[in-house]
């Protein structure tokens, strides 16, 4: 494997809701998160929602669950394959924390843990090196979804625009 890593001086947050987000809420948060300057990258987790019924008399047909969106974030499609339960963020300084603190205090009507840790790893994993070999972008390292299946956008990057 390589020796990609990403810039370990970046601080690593989560930001851990009491409840399940529905996927407006996600929206707005997310929206709110990508526009601050200083958020180097960040995913939701949580479970995952299944896009057809695996086995049964219905296998095959889709299933009509409400976690199951395509939301906006930061002017690009993001099809939401999981019941948003957590966010784990890279910010490159305790100011940026503190605006996101802020922002979760202003839209999160209940309580919330505000973590700071290691969530995201700095060096390429095995499954990151299955999903993208070994001369994978460092901005992409930890993000590759073990369970996940490969299509044409597997990520969504959020582009910085250039001044």
């Amino acid at each position: 494997m390589s020796d990609a890593s990403t810039n370990a001086d970046y601080l690593q947050l989560e930001i851990f809701p009491s409840r399940l987000l529905s996927p407006s809420r996600a929206e707005t948060l997310l929206n709110e998160i990508a526009l601050l300057e200083g958020v180097v990258r960040f995913f939701v987790h949580g479970p995952r929602v299944p896009q057809t019924v695996p086995y049964g008399p219905a296998t095959g047909e889709t299933v009509d669950h409400p976690a199951n969106k395509v939301i906006m974030v930061a002017g690009q499609e993001v099809d939401l394959e999981v019941s948003v339960g957590g966010i784990r963020l890279e910010v490159t300084d305790a100011d940026v924390k503190e605006d996101i603190r802020e922002i979760c205090d202003r839209l999160l009507p209940f309580s919330y843990e505000f973590r700071e840790g290691l969530f995201i790893p700095t060096k390429q994993t095995v499954t990151d090196y299955a999903k993208r070999g070994s001369d994978a972008d460092p901005m992409l390292i930890g993000m590759a979804d073990p369970k996940g299946k490969l299509r044409n956008k597997p990520i969504c990057i959020l582009n910085k625009k250039s001044e």
